[in-house]
């Protein structure tokens, strides 16, 4: 069975967004040796339109992830300036009972049983994880799928905003794994569940 993995940037105070979900004041950080050490090590996760901007040759191979799950808050940034597939070199299932058709014939659209799918895809027969990109609502909703969590810390307080999981309180443990610090601040942590 292959992991699910929340793969995703929040601020020191937990949130991965601002109460809208913006969370562009992390993008200042995406640079020096954290940006090329996440870069080299996640290229999957860098969106299709802006890889050779970052110098990722458009045949580089996916390291860790060949599918992507996301909520439509995430999707949206990507429709919102004319791209339908942002992660072209991914399998694409976005979570969303907003949309009706997909915009897109590379982009599945999951509107019920969201737990279910994810399953499928975990039973599949595949060297490769699942990325979750995203965000709260859909994070709260397969927090029990997640089996490995990456968090990318970024020096800021956001004091309030969208948090990393939009679920009840229940806690869950996991194990912690690899720690990684960079000269920009941001602390790079791995978590495994334990099951």
């Amino acid at each position: 069975m292959r992991k699910l993995t929340y793969y995703i940037a929040c601020s020191i105070d937990g949130f991965i967004g601002d109460p809208k979900g913006d969370a562009s004041s992390m993008f200042a950080f995406h640079a020096g040796e954290y940006g090329a050490a996440m870069t080299a090590e996640y290229p999957e996760t860098i969106p299709a339109h802006v890889r050779h901007l970052l110098g990722i040759d458009p045949s580089t191979a996916n390291r860790h992830f060949d599918t992507v799950v996301q909520g439509m808050a995430s999707y949206r940034l990507a429709l919102d300036i004319g791209v339908t597939s942002p992660y072209a070199h991914l399998r694409e299932l976005v979570a969303t009972r907003s949309l009706a058709e997909s915009p897109d014939p590379h982009v599945e659209l999951i509107a019920d049983d969201l737990v279910g799918r994810v399953r499928e895809l975990k039973a599949e027969d595949s060297p490769l994880g699942i990325w979750l990109c995203g965000g709260s609502t859909v994070a709260g909703a397969l927090i029990e799928e997640i089996d490995e969590l990456i968090i990318k810390t970024y020096p800021q307080v956001y004091g309030s905003g969208m948090p990393m999981f939009g679920a009840d309180f229940t806690p869950r443990d996991f194990t912690l794994g690899a720690v990684r610090a960079y000269d920009n601040g941001v602390l790079v942590r791995t978590y495994t569940r334990k099951r």
